[in-house]
């Protein structure tokens, strides 16, 4: 799981546990624990318990489309 998540490190990401989310710049990956920088400072998460990551949507104009609905796929 680290290898595939490495891939997002310096993207603007949404990870989602099953029973919250966390929506940042992903920064590090270590020992199966993920670091983001948010607006309201650094988050970690444990990869253990990580069920969906994804980048985060844009619209055309560059800026951040809406995060309703969008773990309904």
């Amino acid at each position: 799981m680290n290898e595939l998540i490495k891939a997002y490190i310096g993207k603007d990401v949404i990870i989602s546990t099953g029973f919250t989310s966390v929506d940042g710049t992903l920064v590090k990956v270590e020992d199966n624990w993920a670091q983001l920088e948010t607006k309201s400072g650094i988050k970690t998460v444990n990869l253990e318990y990580v069920s969906v990551v994804q980048e985060y949507p844009r619209k055309k104009n560059g800026k951040r489309k809406s995060m309703v609905g969008l773990f309904t796929e």
